[in-house]
């Protein structure tokens, strides 16, 4: 299979049928959390993308130029952390200069994207899966974020259709969400063995 191919395969795998998110439920604070309105959903998005894409590509290039082989390898967890809380101050003093409005909107999800645990565990997956070169890493990383963005846009557009539907009092909020994210997820999961 020619190197494109591989490629393609890889992303519409980590966008849709491995899910970060919807098959390996990592993300769950952000995505149940800011998922109320989808311009906030999409901003979020944009943002998880961003810092995943080079938290990814930065933490495979750290790990296959200077830990693997070498006894600095034990710091591996703690180089990851770094790169992903450089790259989300990237993203909060971007969003603070050119977007206040959203920069506001996000509150404490925004430094809470340090810790959003789908951010490390593509980092650890990327090693996990042995992944050989720095191209496809960039195509995971970046395929991942987009898989975020689209399970979060999603989820923010069916819980803005439920504020305006007649949902029964006693499952008005946290439990119709929580029955949705599972409905959304299940529905995602049917795409599981599609690729390899």
């Amino acid at each position: 299979m020619d190197t494109l191919n591989i490629l393609l395969m890889g992303f519409i795998s980590i966008v849709i049928v491995n899910n970060l998110v919807l098959t390996k439920f990592l993300g769950i604070c952000p995505y149940l959390g800011v998922s109320g309105r989808i311009d906030m959903a999409f901003g979020m998005g944009l943002a998880v993308t961003f810092v995943i894409t080079l938290s990814g590509t930065l933490t495979w290039l750290i790990d296959h130029l200077i830990l693997i082989g070498t006894p600095l390898e034990v710091t591996r967890y703690i180089c990851f952390i770094l790169v992903i809380a450089g790259a989300v101050q990237l993203v909060e003093m971007y969003l603070r200069k050119f977007f206040p409005a959203l920069y506001e909107s996000f509150g404490i999800f925004l430094p809470l994207i340090t810790t959003n645990c789908a951010i490390l565990g593509l980092c650890l997956f990327i090693n996990l899966w042995e992944i050989d070169n720095l191209l496809e890493a960039v195509v995971l990383s970046f395929g991942a974020g987009i898989g975020f963005t689209l399970a979060i846009c999603i989820m923010a557009g069916i819980r803005e259709n439920l504020n305006l539907a007649d949902v029964p009092t006693c499952l008005k909020g946290a439990p119709i969400t929580l029955i949705t994210a599972g409905i959304l997820t299940l529905a995602f999961m049917g795409f599981a063995g599609m690729i390899r």
